[in-house]
């Protein structure tokens, strides 16, 4: 297969450290070149820069965005219309209708699409999914909880710092959650985004949820959880060891060639973000 030339939009930590490698690394895909709004740290990922975004769809077949929540919601439509693939960051927007104009661009336009929701493409998290449908569940708690948000810690972005836990590490939960119980049909929340969150979820089928979320605790955190239990036995995923950005790029280029779909699509990231954007309304209501 003919590695997919990938334009990178964004240059900043989670580019060097996540996609720019991943993407460069190849087989199955080859970084193309990168636009950023610091065009000195986009000269650091070893790819051509561009100056206008234009530009770099000009040179690529598909878009990668690692850019904050609002800016992927505004570019990723332009590379829609510009007919590119596109594999996007969690979350799709910083709000409900953000997330929609995405979805609505990719259906309305035909390209594949999708969500870099990495704990899903590891082989711990598809094994323990698999056993999940084994044990007929119907409940489950996680928890994931960092210091984030604290001193200078170089994820304390400006969009993390105003919108918390929710919108950076709740796609993440909710989506494992969903994907071990099935879809969640109903939120109630509690807390503060900044500090503390609850979520208490609802699934289709029955089965309930509970899931904590906080990025601003001091200290030595423990690390993320998420179990699950059913009639016939119990599931607990493992911590993560395998690279499952591999598997992000093969599976995206496999479905730019294939043409077709993928699970975690711009659709799926539209039904985190209405989830999301439920809990939100209750903890400002």
């Amino acid at each position: 297969m003919e590695p997919v030339a990938v334009g990178l939009v964004g240059a900043g930590p989670w580019a060097r450290m996540a996609h720019a490698p991943m993407l460069a690394k190849g087989p199955h895909t080859r970084l193309a070149g990168v636009w950023g709004r610091r065009p000195e740290s986009a000269a650091e990922l070893g790819a051509p820069v561009f100056t206008r975004i234009e530009e770099l769809f000009d040179h690529c077949e598909a878009v990668a965005f690692c850019v904050p929540p609002a800016v992927q919601a505004e570019y990723a439509v332009r590379a829609a219309r510009a007919g590119k693939a596109l594999l996007l960051e969690k979350p799709l927007a910083d709000t409900l209708e953000g997330a929609r104009r995405v979805a609505d661009a990719v259906a309305e336009s035909g390209v594949a699409s999708q969500m870099v929701l990495t704990l899903r493409y590891a082989q711990e998290t598809r094994d323990f999914l698999a056993r999940c449908a084994e044990i007929a569940p119907f409940g489950g708690h996680a928890a994931n909880v960092s210091d984030v948000l604290l001193g200078d810690h170089p994820f304390a972005t400006p969009w993390r710092l105003r919108h918390g836990a929710l919108l950076d590490v709740g796609p993440h939960v909710i989506d494992l959650l969903g994907a071990a119980l099935g879809p969640v049909t109903g939120v109630r929340a509690h807390g503060n985004p900044l500090g503390w969150t609850g979520l208490l979820l609802e699934h289709e089928g029955g089965a309930v949820s509970e899931a904590s979320l906080c990025m601003a605790t001091a200290g030595d955190p423990p690390p993320s959880t998420v179990a699950v239990y059913g009639r016939t036995g119990s599931a607990v995923l493992p911590a993560v060891r395998g690279d499952a950005l591999a598997t992000v790029a093969e599976e995206f280029a496999r479905t730019v060639r294939d043409g077709g779909g993928h699970p975690l699509d711009a659709a799926h990231g539209l039904r985190l973000q209405q989830v999301i954007a439920e809990a939100e309304a209750q903890l400002t209501s």
